[in-house]
């Protein structure tokens, strides 16, 4: 019966997700890919998703490249590094107000998937992918939507601003989901590339709840800018 009840709540669970950059204290150059992206999508990736379920599975582990889920694996070397490497330059009292934003252990038990709809959202960028980066970078409010399918498949999208995300929200443990999905990039760009189809796009994270009405996604070792990528989603 137990095995019953969890394979009912995965169906139930399916899913996927970003907001224009208020720099602090100076724009990144961000808010603009870095490198152009490779025409070929990687060879070691899953089939792309089909229409409905992401690549046809409630299980991100059979969705995720191998490479995104050893990034997810170092969260916490991310957090560490990039709250110190924020801090060290010069950034401590910025992301001290931040409060439970910022606290790798902020989420919380029930309640994981906010209601469909429309949210504000924010991104923090903490630490630097390279030398000479920015340790620090926070943006202003965009535009976010949640939508529950039919199929039953959570969809979280960024829907503004110059870097954009969409992607699904899969079932992990009782204090998060996993996101995969990919990025959009400019004003040329109408649609959204899928998770698979080009490396430098794809993104996977965690989803938590950190309050009553806020959640966060948190996205490690992003493959720009930063070495931690942080979206705040509330009503």
């Amino acid at each position: 019966m137990r095995t019953f009840v969890a394979v009912a709540s995965l169906a139930v669970l399916l899913a996927a997700c970003e907001r224009s950059p208020a720099p602090a204290p100076e724009p990144p150059v961000a808010d603009r890919p870095v490198a152009p992206a490779p025409a070929t999508p990687p060879v070691d990736h899953p089939a792309p998703p089909s229409a409905g379920q992401q690549g046809g599975s409630g299980d991100w582990r059979e969705i995720a490249r191998a490479a995104d889920a050893s990034a997810l694996g170092r969260l916490d070397e991310a957090w560490r590094l990039a709250r110190a490497e924020a801090e060290e330059a010069g950034f401590a009292e910025q992301v001290e107000a931040l409060g439970p934003l910022v606290d790798p252990n902020a989420g919380q038990a029930g309640r994981l998937q906010p209601a469909p709809g429309a949210y504000r959202c924010r991104t923090i960028k903490l630490g630097s992918k390279g030398p000479g980066g920015l340790g620090y970078v926070a943006y202003p409010w965009f535009r976010c939507m949640v939508e529950l399918t039919p199929g039953g498949d959570l969809i979280l999208t960024k829907a503004t601003g110059s870097q954009r995300s969409r992607g699904l929200l899969y079932p992990d443990t009782d204090r998060r989901l996993v996101f995969i999905g990919a990025q959009a990039w400019g004003s040329g760009e109408t649609g959204y590339p899928t998770y698979g189809q080009t490396r430098e796009r794809d993104q996977i994270g965690v989803f938590e709840r950190i309050g009553p009405e806020r959640w966060r996604l948190v996205i490690p070792w992003p493959k720009q800018e930063a070495k931690l990528e942080i979206l705040e989603l509330v009503p």
